[in-house]
């Protein structure tokens, strides 16, 4: 099973030998539920921004818009 973490704390699991599979499941639930939350507090500051801080990152009220209304889970 490869295990896919961004996590630099779950990431150390990566280095140790093979997890149980109820632990391997829990921790990556916690990976993705980390993801999500980032995601999460990620669109809630782009709508935030304004337009001038939205330009200096390339993107336009629209395209901001469309990101902020995606559900947390969608990438």
């Amino acid at each position: 099973m490869t295990r896919h973490m961004h996590n630099p704390a779950l990431l150390l699991l990566n280095d140790s030998p093979r997890l149980p599979m109820i632990a391997a499941l829990a921790v990556r639930f916690a990976a993705t539920v980390t993801m999500w939350e980032r995601q999460r507090r990620s669109r809630i500051n782009l709508s935030q921004l304004d337009d001038r801080l939205l330009k200096d990152v390339g993107l336009t009220r629209s395209q901001a818009n469309r990101e902020v209304k995606r559900y947390f889970w969608q990438y």
